[in-house]
């Protein structure tokens, strides 16, 4: 099974800043290069945390209303310090959540979603900065065309991982929706393609309409 790594995915030039660059600087360089964060590196080009947009905007959330209307919001001793800070050391979140160019998209998909993230930076095996990822990055994979899911279903999946006949099933491509249609031995290898469908790269959804001998899923000798 093929699938689409984050080393093919990512932007490799990457707008990054030092811990000393200033506030100023960091909000120029979003707004010049039309983004809403940066990576954050040490000497050896290692992030070690990544500066956005929000973080900026602590300063300005701790300040007090100037017409009094407003309460001053409750921030954490560390949000506090951060919302305080004129550099990138200081505003940035930390630590810096990476990912390796050899994960699949479900990997990296997994990591933004347990720390709610829009972006992470790639690294290299020694933690050197060499691209990032976001998620318009990952969805990228559900812009393939039907006809390149349709093909990859049929070779990596019926023939070479099931090795079954490609051409004894129908395999309907439409707007990333896949209907696989045709007959199995055994009920369980209906199941078995249906997962290895979904796993496609680009695949929104799965109907499997396949007919089937034994049902070896309801007893041991149980029969359609």
């Amino acid at each position: 099974m093929r699938h689409r790594s984050v080393g093919q995915l990512m932007t490799r030039r990457v707008v990054s800043v030092r811990p000393g660059t200033g506030f100023k600087e960091i909000a120029r360089l979003l707004a010049e290069h039309d983004i809403t964060a940066v990576p954050v590196l040490d000497a050896e080009d290692r992030p070690v945390g990544i500066v956005s947009e929000a973080d900026l905007l602590l300063g300005e959330c701790a300040r007090e209303d100037p017409s009094g209307l407003l309460l001053t919001p409750g921030l954490s001793p560390e949000q506090a310090a951060r919302s305080r800070a004129t550099t990138a050391g200081g505003l940035m979140s930390r630590p810096a959540l990476c990912c390796r160019p050899e994960w699949t998209v479900v990997e990296a998909a997994r990591r933004m979603q347990h720390g709610h993230l829009k972006r992470l930076p790639v690294v290299d095996e020694a933690g050197r900065l060499i691209g990032i990822v976001s998620r318009g990055d990952l969805l990228r994979v559900f812009l393939r065309q039907d006809r390149a899911i349709r093909e990859e279903i049929r070779h990596d999946v019926l023939d070479e991982a099931m090795g079954l006949p490609p051409d004894g099933f129908g395999v309907a491509v439409e707007e990333g929706r896949v209907t696989l249609t045709g007959t199995v031995e055994r009920r369980s290898l209906a199941d078995v393609l249906e997962r290895l469908c979904r796993s496609v790269d680009g695949v929104v959804d799965v109907t499997v309409l396949l007919d089937h001998g034994t049902d070896d899923t309801a007893g041991v000798g149980a029969e359609r």
